[in-house]
């Protein structure tokens, strides 16, 4: 038998959550990664690229890329940034907006099977302990990059 450990649990979890969603991004039209972008945009209208790199701890150009796909599939689009001439300041078409209802409905109905059985105490602390976790991460991250790790 297998040891079960915190991240191994965290990566069948966090597998079995995408096997669960992909069929949807094919049913929408999404590819690998575009819903967070495109979920980020719906609450943060007029944002930029780099913001969008930013929260999600990616690559630039990996954003940049995504971001070409979604605006050629007609989901987004950028306009020049009247302060920043370099930057351009992303929205959802109606298409967009289309796309990102889908994909809050099925992430809803994920979150329902997910937490079947959890009271609304378990499901603040799961919530809560996952951003603990991630915060110690990113922490112990931030002083191995400063130690030169």
């Amino acid at each position: 038998m297998m040891e079960t450990t915190f991240h191994l649990l965290l990566y069948r979890a966090f597998h079995m959550q995408r096997s669960y969603l992909r069929p949807c991004l094919r049913e929408i039209g999404l590819g690998s990664g575009q819903p967070k972008l495109l979920s980020y945009i719906a609450a943060h209208p007029n944002c930029r690229p780099k913001e969008l790199a930013d929260y999600f701890e990616i690559d630039p150009a990996a954003v940049s890329r995504m971001l070409d796909t979604m605006e050629k599939s007609g989901f987004i689009v950028r306009r020049a940034d009247d302060r920043n001439r370099r930057s351009a300041c992303l929205s959802l078409t109606e298409a967009g907006e289309e796309a990102f209802r889908g994909w809050r409905a099925h992430c809803q109905r994920e979150d329902a099977v997910m937490l079947r059985g959890f009271t609304e105490k378990e499901k603040a602390q799961f919530a809560d302990f996952l951003v603990r976790a991630y915060r110690n991460l990113q922490d112990a991250q931030r002083e191995e990059t400063a130690c030169g790790k």
